[in-house]
């Protein structure tokens, strides 16, 4: 757990971590209200409690419902913070397009991916779910993506995940991107096998997993 967060707005982190969206609300209100930099409310409060809350649920002391009011509380103080954030020209960790694949329309794991990048500092284009390969490509030509995250929840449609890094090949948008896979059946291997970047088992790892693909 982290150890270091300033007394000053721990009001903040400590409502993030416990999943309590009014108080984080009104922590941010507060922040703003003395003129607080935006940046750093993000930077030294909410992804620290993002991150403590990850490493919370690798410990087995929270589980998917304390891992969604976590998120849930950071988005209300999120919504508050990232007009200020985009005003000040302040910039993402990084941009990660994600959606469940093509023929799968399973959304909780993905939603809950989301939600951990955004805590992360990541923004997130969430294409929703039975993504078709061109929305990959449009959103990855469009929005100047570093990261495609794709999920899938059924070993039927696993076979979409490669179909849509081979459309990406053909339209001549891989190679600058970086591709993390996920979802209950995938594998290592299985990543390995399609010519995945990476792969994650959870939504918590995924966050790790997104900053070491966006220095590398």
């Amino acid at each position: 757990m982290n150890q270091n967060i300033p007394e000053k707005w721990k009001s903040l982190y400590d409502a993030v971590l416990e999943g309590n969206a009014a108080a984080a609300t009104a922590a941010v209100d507060a922040a703003i209200e003395a003129n607080e930099s935006p940046q750093t409310l993000v930077d030294e409060y909410m992804i620290p409690a993002m991150d403590d809350v990850g490493e919370k649920f690798e410990q087995n002391e929270y589980f998917v419902p304390e891992l969604l009011i976590s998120a849930r509380a950071m988005k209300a103080a999120l919504t508050k913070i990232q007009p200020l954030l985009t005003a000040s020209g302040s910039q993402p960790k990084g941009r990660v397009a994600l959606g469940t694949v093509k023929g799968d329309l399973h959304d909780i794991g993905k939603n809950l991916v989301a939600a951990m990048l955004e805590g992360g500092g990541f923004e997130v284009i969430d294409l929703g779910v039975d993504v078709d390969p061109d929305k990959f490509i449009d959103t990855a030509r469009a929005s100047k993506v570093d990261i495609i995250a794709m999920s899938a929840l059924l070993t039927t449609t696993m076979p979409s995940m490669k179909t849509t890094i081979e459309a990406l090949k053909a339209a001549g948008v891989r190679d600058g991107l970086k591709i993390m896979i996920g979802g209950a059946p995938i594998t290592q291997e299985f990543a390995d096998e399609i010519g995945a970047d990476a792969y994650g088992d959870n939504a918590s790892t995924a966050v790790s997993i997104a900053r070491s693909l966006v220095a590398s």
